[in-house]
């Protein structure tokens, strides 16, 4: 887990979020979120489907709008002056977009262009990304002809080109095998250690303790809790659970019921308390399916807040 103090010499908050809201119709998506990242660090936007994520991140990205409240990225409004920030900006959002008829080097060298960088210097730059991203030796391949994980990391490439001092990262590991998610994580605790400010959703809370270095939980629009993960765990939950398979379990749950509380996400069973040797014992007693006790986690928490799984 990493720590969560902000690096020497940085001051000035890299994004400043205030009471933001963003409507579709009805539906409020973003609803009065107030928050404030520092420069340097790694920042986790959690919450379940529909939570607002994508909405705030893309507002933070300068591609929407919010209709009231005040954002400002790097000190400036990402709406009014979207040219300026995108340039500042890398962004990696789930609807990855790429010329299929290109191989990765044209595709990288077009990109460029949005930014009015070519030449040698530049040709240098995509060389250096590519073998960052261990792309390297990719260069002549189509895009088609990448693997899922070669395009995820292909994409971080591509939003590293222009230097950004913000990187906006919406899932960037969903769907991949682990090898290829330690490798990216890998990458990112790099470009976090060179200084580079990045915000993070994701849906795996374990991606969180590994990169964050601060998270902030969001739950039907509403910001819900925030702080480093290993302080919202000590702050919301006991040291240890018990974890068990909930199914055909009834009588047993109920007695353990009349002595301590219970609580049931989708088939799983969770008892929380601070004495491990407690739990064991209750374990031991009840005769749990699949029973097995371990350190409170982040995804307890956002269980404990949301009330919902990940995927709902």
């Amino acid at each position: 887990m990493q720590n969560s103090a902000v690096p020497e010499g940085i001051s000035a908050p890299a994004i400043v979020i205030e009471g933001v809201v963003k409507r579709f119709g009805d539906l409020t998506a973003v609803d009065g979120v107030s928050l404030t990242i520092p420069r340097g660090i790694c920042y986790g936007l959690l919450g379940p489907n529909g939570a607002g994520k994508t909405t705030l991140s893309r507002m933070i990205g300068a591609v929407g709008r919010c209709d009231a409240g005040t954002l400002r990225v790097l000190g400036r409004d990402p709406w009014q002056e979207q040219s300026e920030v995108k340039a500042r900006l890398g962004v990696v959002m789930q609807d990855e977009v790429f010329d299929e008829d290109l191989n990765v080097l044209r595709n990288l060298q077009i990109s460029g262009l949005f930014y009015g960088r070519k030449g040698a210097a530049y040709e240098a730059k995509i060389r250096e990304m590519l073998k960052f991203m261990q792309l390297e030796g990719r260069e002549q391949m189509p895009t088609q002809a990448l693997s899922g994980g070669m395009r995820r990391r292909l994409m971080i490439a591509r939003a590293l080109l222009n230097d950004p001092e913000i990187l906006i990262l919406d899932e960037p590991t969903t769907g991949l095998d682990p090898q290829v998610r330690h490798a990216i994580w890998s990458t990112l605790r790099a470009l976090k250690a060179k200084g580079l400010t990045i915000l993070l959703t994701t849906h795996y809370m374990e991606e969180a303790e590994q990169l964050t270095d601060q998270v902030g939980i969001l739950n039907k629009g509403k910001l819900i809790a925030e702080g480093a993960p290993a302080e919202l765990i000590a702050k919301t939950l006991t040291k240890f659970v018990l974890e068990f398979d909930a199914q055909g379990s009834e009588a047993e749950l109920k007695a353990l019921g009349e002595r301590t509380a219970v609580e049931r996400h989708g088939d799983r069973g969770f008892i929380f308390h601070d004495s491990e040797d407690q739990l064991r014992q209750w374990s031991f007693e009840s005769k749990l399916k699949g029973a097995h006790v371990r350190a409170a986690s982040l995804e307890d928490v956002f269980l404990k807040l949301t009330g919902r799984t990940l995927d709902e």
